[in-house]
């Protein structure tokens, strides 16, 4: 394990709360790796399919006489513009395509609407003062491979007769237009609506056209579903958090097995560190110095060591850290006076308890190989003085 007295002291101060912290990140970390890997992320991603309804006018006319420019019998389909007199009768033909990427929809189910009108409008200066309609057709045709197509054919000179009619009528005070409108209702089954659109019909003596093409076109996007997609959750995460986890339940153990910590044994290793230039390990005897100054911090020590320029030495078998200047010693011991540091510190435990119950002492005669011996045994017949007065002497 590592000796590190900063570590000591922290475990010393705030062990308990760090093992308690570290369990509860350990366990929680554990906790939702665990989650993460019998809970996979699921995406849910909407489906979208487009319907699409284009709407055109198309339109044809039949060659009646044989001409420069056609032969009789002829069709002509979606011509700029018709003779009058080759072609005088137009079909007029509203084509509805239905497209659907639904495959819940079928669409030659749609319900298609078209509804064809001429209308008359009197203008003047722009501005119309006067207007009428007439339907030329309004059918629901039977959708085919999303096809709806209606048809009607018109007298073309029908409709210049009217208009000739109407500007006799105003006697040169407006003008006299005519255009087609075309409306499509629709219901695909998926989505609903209407279109409209207008064209211009332009009729001379000689010829006759469509101005604009009547074509129109809409979109609709709708929501036909959710798709849901299952993925394993992060790698990295799920490893992480197990990395976490095992790291922090090995340092609550560890901080466990380091503690309980002795503070003030910690903060004097620290100390030792911090002054290690000004200590040095020795022996300091007891009788040395007159006057003892027993100091409360070794910190307080070296201060004196600087202030004297002395060292400080550190006697490991005493306990003490002392500075000798001018028969002054300046000591710090944990284990309390001058007088108290006399002996080193043993350990007799494994030597055995020698207060025990047994009958025979710890260390018998025969060991100590005393039998036979009487050096001591005539020690005041020799002049010696008895214990009790030696004691008094000293």
């Amino acid at each position: 394990m590592i000796d590190n007295a900063r570590l000591d002291l922290l475990f010393a101060e705030y062990g308990r709360a760090i093992a308690i912290a570290l369990v509860v990140i350990g366990t929680l970390a554990l906790v939702a790796s665990g989650w993460a890997v019998a809970n996979p992320s699921t995406t849910t991603e909407a489906q979208y399919a487009d319907e699409h309804v284009s709407t055109e006018l198309h339109t044809s006319a039949e060659v009646v006489q044989d001409g420069t420019l056609w032969n009789e019998g002829e069709y002509l389909e979606n011509n700029d513009v018709y003779m009058l007199n080759d072609s005088p009768m137009l079909t007029l033909e509203p084509e509805t395509t239905v497209q659907s990427e639904r495959e819940d929809v079928s669409v030659d189910d749609a319900e298609i609407t078209h509804e064809l009108e001429a209308r008359y409008e009197a203008t003047r200066d722009g501005d119309v003062f006067w207007n009428e309609s007439h339907t030329v057709l309004e059918e629901t045709p039977t959708v085919e491979d999303g096809v709806a197509t209606s048809s009607e054919t018109i007298d073309v000179e029908s409709y210049r007769d009217r208009q000739d009619e109407l500007e006799q009528e105003l006697g040169g005070v407006g003008d006299v237009d005519l255009e087609f409108v075309l409306s499509v209702a629709y219901d695909t089954g998926g989505t609903e609506g209407t279109d409209e659109a207008t064209t211009p019909f332009e009729v001379t003596s000689t010829a006759y056209w469509l101005g604009d093409s009547a074509s129109m076109s809409e979109t609709a996007t709708q929501q036909t579903g959710t798709e849901e997609t299952t993925e394993s959750r992060s790698l990295a995460l799920i490893a992480g958090l197990s990395l976490l986890g095992t790291i922090s339940l090995a340092g609550a153990v560890g901080i466990v097995r380091r503690t309980p910590v002795d503070e003030t044994v910690a903060r004097r290793k620290i100390h030792e560190r911090r002054y290690a230039e000004w200590i040095s390990k020795g022996s300091i005897p007891m009788w040395i110095g007159n006057y003892h100054v027993s100091l409360d911090t070794l910190e307080d020590v070296v201060d004196v060591a600087i202030d004297t320029n002395e060292r400080v030495v550190h006697d490991t078998q005493r306990g003490l850290f002392a500075v000798v200047n001018d028969g002054v010693v300046y000591y710090y011991s944990e284990r309390g006076q001058w007088e108290e540091t006399a002996w080193p510190e043993m350990n007799l435990s494994e030597h055995g308890d020698s207060s025990g119950d047994g009958d025979e002492p710890a260390i018998t005669p025969e060991e100590m190989d005393l039998e036979g011996i009487d050096d001591f045994s005539d020690l005041d017949e020799e002049g010696f003085e008895d214990d009790e007065d030696v004691w008094k002497q000293l």
